[in-house]
C-alpha cells in the first residue's frame, strides 16, 4: 500500500501533524498577502435546530446519519438547562448541542479517521483509536489552519452549475481551472452538489460527484496541506453513498493515510465561487480551527475566505 509516494518519515518519525507542517511562519505570511479587498465569507454549512421540529432536515446530508442537534430555550422548556435567573429581571439562555461530525455538517478530518492494516498515518499504531479517543493522530494534534487558498471552481470551467452525480474531477479539470497551486496551500474543489438539495433530498442522495484518484494524486504531489470539497467525502459516492475505489484508489487513504493531507468536507462554497469570479480571483487567505477534541476523528468547523 505505501509503495507509492508518502509523507511517511518526512517530518519525523513522531510526526502527528502531517502536511500541517507545511505551514511554517513565513508561508502563513506569504498566505495574508491574499487579503486585498478585506471581504470576509462563511464557508459552512448552518446548524439547524433539533429533530423536535423540520429544521435539521432542510440542510444537506447524507442519508441515515445523526443529524446535529441544537437545543435553546428562553424558558427552560426545550432543554432543562435552557434559562437561569442572573439578576432582577434578567434571564440568560443556554445551549446545548450534540454533533456527529461526519457526512451530517461541515468538518475535518483527522488523521486518525481511516487507516489500512494496523498503522494510522507514518506508522503509528492503530491499536490506540478507541472508544475513548485516539491516543495518535486526533483533531486535537492538527491546531489552527491559517494557509493560502486555492479554488478550483469545476462546474464554472465545465459551463454548469452543478456536476452531475456520476462526474468525477481527474487532473484535466484541475489544470484546466488555471490555479497556481504551491506547497501549504489549501485546495478548495466546488462540485456544486449541496444545490442538488434544492431538487430534495433523493436527488442529493443519489450519489455524489467527487475527485477522482488521479485528481487526488495531481494535489498531492503538488504539497498541498488540506483538500477542501462541497461535497460529502471529497471523492465520488454512488448511490448507496460509498465510494467505487478499491483501497488503493480511495482518496480518504490517498489523503490522509499516505500523506497526511487534512480533509474538509461539506463546505459551502457558492458565495465564494460568486465572487472571486467577479473579482477573477483563485486565491484567497483560508482559515479554519477545529475544536481540540482530544482523540477525535474530526471536529466541527466554520472556515473562513478572506479576499
Amino acid at each position: 500500500m505505501l509503495d507509492e509516494s508518502n509523507n511517511w518519515g518526512r517530518w519525523g518519525a513522531e510526526d502527528e501533524r502531517g502536511a500541517l507542517n507545511l505551514l511554517a511562519p513565513e508561508v502563513v505570511l506569504a498566505a495574508a498577502g491574499c487579503v486585498r479587498e478585506g471581504r470576509a465569507l462563511s464557508l459552512s454549512l448552518p446548524i439547524r435546530g433539533a429533530t423536535s421540529s423540520p429544521a435539521p432536515t432542510t440542510v444537506p446530508h447524507l442519508r441515515g446519519r445523526p443529524l446535529p442537534q441544537h437545543f435553546m430555550s428562553v424558558d427552560g422548556g426545550d432543554y432543562a438547562a435552557g434559562t437561569r435567573a442572573i439578576g432582577a429581571g434578567l434571564k440568560m439562555a443556554d445551549d446545548a448541542i450534540v454533533v456527529t461530525p461526519h457526512g451530517t455538517t461541515t468538518h475535518m478530518d483527522a488523521l486518525c479517521h481511516m487507516w489500512s492494516g494496523d498503522e494510522l498515518y507514518n506508522g503509528h499504531p492503530a491499536d490506540r483509536v478507541r472508544s475513548y479517543g485516539a491516543g495518535r493522530c486526533g483533531i486535537d494534534k492538527a491546531g489552527p489552519v491559517v494557509a493560502r487558498g486555492v479554488l478550483f471552481d469545476v462546474p464554472r470551467v465545465r459551463g454548469v452549475e452543478r456536476l452531475d452525480a456520476t462526474d468525477r474531477i481527474g487532473p484535466e479539470d484541475l489544470e484546466a481551472c488555471g490555479v497556481e497551486v504551491r506547497a501549504g496551500d489549501v485546495a478548495v474543489v466546488r462540485t456544486g452538489w449541496p444545490l442538488a438539495w434544492q431538487e430534495g433530498p433523493e436527488a442529493y442522495w443519489a450519489g455524489q460527484p467527487g475527485l477522482s484518484a488521479d485528481g487526488g494524486r495531481w494535489l498531492a504531489e503538488r504539497d498541498v496541506c488540506m483538500v477542501a470539497g462541497d461535497n460529502a467525502a471529497i471523492g465520488g459516492l454512488n448511490e448507496r453513498q460509498l465510494a467505487d475505489e478499491g483501497l488503493a484508489d480511495d482518496l480518504h487513504m490517498i489523503f490522509l493515510w499516505r500523506h497526511g493531507i487534512y480533509l474538509a468536507e461539506m463546505l459551502w462554497l457558492e458565495e465564494l465561487a460568486q465572487v472571486a469570479a467577479e473579482a477573477g480571483r483563485t486565491d484567497f487567505l483560508f482559515m479554519a480551527a477545529p475544536l481540540r477534541i482530544e482523540g477525535g476523528t474530526a471536529s466541527p468547523i466554520n472556515p473562513i475566505a478572506v479576499l
